[in-house]
């Protein structure tokens, strides 16, 4: 009698032709070194510094301010509020670079930064289910000023001005290799003309090289923006 076994073939998998979210960023994300708050209490933390203390304002100076017991951040509506929520290896997001004026914990796993009008920040928001990575977008914005129309960005109150968006994590890492390239020849990312930030996603959307962003390119920008100023 012959005896059933398997044929022989390939085992399932994997197609090749899976979504580009299939990425997932193999170790915490570095400190960013353009934060301008001030030191946390780094012995006092959880998972990606979180504090598990009370939620405190922090700002930039030296140190925290005295304000009324019930003011809350998100009661000033000339700042914007960025919500970060970072649960290991579910929902992890994180900022690539920004200068928050303040933020507040919320809780072991959620933080709140806020920005002035003006200010860019990129935002980094990862997210995964029991079938793999299913969101990896970085969003670079400009904060606005109160009333300025502005577009709608997920976690950003009440929004802002869209200078560069991508999804899928090797886009991600392309523009992650970018930033590092400008950090690289000494330019604070936060510094960088927005018009820059828009080419780079002109490009990458028509599948071109973005040019570089040279000190010589930075120091026009510079000089323009104060002629504007």
């Amino acid at each position: 009698m012959m005896q059933h076994g398997l044929s022989g073939t390939a085992t399932l998998g994997p197609s090749g032709t899976g979504s580009s979210d299939y990425r997932e960023p193999k170790c915490l994300p570095k400190p960013r070194k353009t934060s301008a708050i001030c030191t946390l209490n780094y012995p006092n933390k959880e998972s990606f510094g979180f504090l598990l203390t009370a939620e405190h304002l922090w700002t930039n100076s030296d140190a925290a301010p005295e304000r009324p017991a019930d003011t809350r951040m998100g009661d000033d509506p000339q700042l914007t509020h960025v919500t970060l929520v970072w649960r290991e290896g579910q929902h992890e997001d994180w900022i690539k670079f920004g200068r928050p004026v303040a933020e507040r914990i919320v809780s072991r796993s959620e933080r709140i930064e806020s920005y002035m009008a003006g200010q860019v920040f990129a935002l980094v928001r990862w997210a995964s289910n029991d079938y793999g990575t299913v969101r990896s977008t970085l969003d670079i914005v400009q904060a606005v000023s109160l009333g300025e129309r502005c577009a709608t960005v997920p976690q950003v109150d009440p929004g802002g001005e869209l200078l560069l968006s991508v999804h899928g994590w090797p886009k991600v890492a392309q523009v992650f290799r970018l930033i590092d390239a400008i950090e690289t020849s000494g330019i604070d990312p936060c510094d960088v003309a927005p018009e820059h930030w828009r080419h780079i996603h002109n490009r990458m959307a028509g599948r071109l090289t973005p040019r570089d962003y040279t000190p010589a390119r930075h120091q026009a920008w510079l000089q323009r923006k104060a002629l504007l100023s």
